[in-house]
């Protein structure tokens, strides 16, 4: 189940890019993200992990992009299902080979 996310991608795009122009006004990256995270309405550490995050999608920072994070995703989700499956029919394969083996000695 999806979280409700609070701020659209446009606004985060927004203040990722206000970061990026007004960076050189301030002595800091942080103290430009503490600024324009009270100017947005979001948290500073929640602005700082969409800059990092941006900096990874452009390549200038190393870590997973975005695009990656979420094909690891879901190649976990389909190596769990694939588990549970597998799970599944060993306990089947048992569960049926037991009762054959006790049809024959009857």
């Amino acid at each position: 189940m999806a979280k409700a996310r609070r701020f659209s991608p446009e606004v985060r795009e927004r203040a990722v890019r206000l970061v990026r122009e007004h960076r050189a006004d301030y002595e800091t990256q942080w103290a430009a993200i503490t600024s324009i995270a009270g100017k947005i309405g979001c948290a500073a550490e929640t602005l700082r992990l969409w800059v990092r995050q941006a900096e990874r999608d452009g390549g200038q920072r190393a870590g997973l992009t975005t695009d990656e994070q979420q094909r690891l995703k879901g190649l976990e989700r389909e190596n769990r299902e694939l588990r549970r499956a597998n799970e599944i029919l060993r306990k089947a394969s048992a569960y049926f080979a037991q009762a054959e083996l006790d049809r024959r000695g009857t």
